[in-house]
């Protein structure tokens, strides 16, 4: 079932590639095309002169770029010179980069021009190297030029060491500092070879759409590494844009693309104002980063006559821990079930294992479980026991494996004393007419310590809260339903997909004590 012949180091993986497929195009974006055999040449000679200007193994490479096939070889060369990929969003703020940067102690940073002016402006820790990937030219003191590094000849390298830190992650950070996961070429790969491959039927066959952010580890996992260890084909966006994604399914010749659940519900609906299928030719699509809605999960599919296999990952473990598999077994709204190979429970505050059907947090323990958090040997010690990562995240699993995320143990909404699941909420609200997206969040109050309030985004106006309260008192117990409803223009999100709540209650707070 497992497919270990798909788990080898860099050094393995882009020689049997360039062989096998020479000439067909590994990933691509707007601006330009790269084919196996060409992969595997850029990142040789790019992963060389790192080495060459100084990157030790176990060094760190910043790779601060959009989504792009520079983006690719950036981070694979860094990997396969014996060091550590560190992904930075491209629309991180300076003090976010500068945050990453100390965090990781990053040698080298690859970036483009516009960028230059905030890595001058660094206090310290300024990396040693910088990389362009735009220069037109002129080449200031101190900066690279990257195409003339990927068309060095290439040198003769060590293989890359499968079971070292080979990429430090950063957590959303949805509240606090992120931290710095630690994960392996073999962990990464080791989803592939449990997920991607056999469950999804990812293969050299296929030719993918993504939109994924690439700094997050589905997308690193996804997008990239299964991507080349599977010999498949990839058209890279730079970022998601509803009307760019239904233009380029139009072109009728990508097979799979994986998504986050809010992707997947705004192209249903701009395919249903258009009335047109824009999955002609793909067969299958891939949702995770965020809890899907047994609704929106129906209703795509019937909408357009694929399957819609949703998943649960998170970074520690070098993303998927649990996927639905094709066919009609699934259970809708269910994050289906444990990767094989690898051990999940659910246990309460004792650590015992709770029944089945009822709500614990889940635990894993398995070959794709982080090294730890760089630098954070308390977080480390605090998140792995025996062996366990502890997910924070709460489930429940039915008698015949499928799990059912609830919510988070620091999102849980306390109302005098009842717990409120904020995901159940927003299924319910969703389900009403007019609704776009919702997100539930909970709110300090004087007598009962919690309450919901809702935060919508209508096609039209915002229905009044007795409207909403009345809807989900239909299928919801009385303490669940919203104290307030609030309009707003868009749910904030990290590139994961998951809502960022502590936003939509820093902004509440605020106009409440206005």
């Amino acid at each position: 079932m497992i497919r270990t012949d798909l788990i080898a180091p860099l050094a393995t993986l882009l020689p049997r590639q360039a062989a096998t497929f020479p000439d067909k195009v590994a990933f691509e974006d707007r601006n330009r095309s790269i084919t196996y055999a060409a992969l595997a040449g850029e990142v040789c000679a790019l992963a060389g002169q790192y080495r060459a200007l100084g990157l030790a193994p176990g060094g760190t490479v910043g790779v601060w770029l959009p989504n792009s096939v520079d983006w690719i070889v950036a981070a694979l060369a860094a990997i396969r010179a014996g060091g550590i990929a560190v992904p930075i969003a491209f629309d991180a703020k300076s003090d976010e980069m500068a945050y990453r940067v100390s965090d990781a102690g990053i040698a080298i940073l690859v970036t483009r021009s516009e960028k230059t002016d905030a890595v001058d402006a660094l206090a310290t820790d300024r990396p040693e190297t910088l990389i362009l990937t735009d220069l037109d030219g002129t080449q200031p003191d101190g900066v690279s030029d990257f195409a003339d590094l990927c068309a060095a000849p290439p040198v003769e390298l060590p293989a890359d060491d499968i079971d070292a830190t080979s990429m430090i992650v950063y957590t959303s950070g949805t509240t606090g500092k992120p931290k710095g996961v630690k994960l392996t070429t073999r962990s990464m790969l080791w989803v592939n070879a449990a997920c991607w491959a056999p469950i999804v039927h990812l293969g050299p066959e296929d030719r993918v759409l993504s939109p994924l952010p690439l700094f997050h580890s589905y997308a690193l996992n996804f997008s990239v590494l299964s991507i080349v260890a599977n010999g498949a084909g990839e058209f890279i966006m730079e970022k998601f844009s509803t009307r760019e994604a239904m233009d380029l399914l139009e072109q009728g010749n990508f097979t799979i693309m994986p998504g986050v659940p809010t992707m997947f519900h705004y192209l249903m609906l701009a395919a249903k104002e258009e009335g047109w299928n824009p999955f002609h030719s793909v067969r299958r699509c891939v949702s995770a980063g965020a809890i899907m809605s047994a609704t929106l999960n129906g209703a795509f599919e019937e909408q357009f006559g694929i399957e819609l296999l949703d998943g649960y990952g998170i970074t520690e473990t070098s993303t998927m821990v649990t996927m639905n598999w094709p066919g009609e077994a699934r259970v809708l709204g269910s994050c289906g079930l444990p990767l094989p190979g690898l051990a999940v429970r659910l246990v309460d505050a004792e650590d015992h294992n709770v029944p089945f059907g009822e709500e614990g947090e889940l635990i894993v323990r398995g070959p794709n479980v982080m090294q730890g958090y760089h630098g954070k040997p308390e977080a480390t010690e605090a998140a792995l026991k025996a062996g366990w990562y502890r997910t924070g995240d709460l489930a429940r699993m039915d008698a015949a494996g499928y799990l059912t995320i609830t919510g988070r143990l620091k999102e849980l909404i306390i109302r005098g004393g009842q717990n409120i699941a904020p995901a159940e909420v927003e299924e319910t609200i969703q389900t009403m007419a007019g609704i776009r997206d919702c997100a539930v969040v909970g709110v300090a109050h004087e007598t009962l310590g919690e309450v919901p309030v809702a935060f919508i985004v209508a096609e039209n106006d915002l229905p009044a809260l007795q409207a909403v309260r009345d809807f989900c008192a239909r299928t919801l117990s009385s303490y669940k339903l919203p104290h307030d409803v609030v309009a707003v223009a868009e749910i904030p999100r990290t590139g994961s997909g998951k809502i960022m709540r502590f936003r939509l209650r820093d902004g509440y707070v605020q106009n409440e004590n206005a």
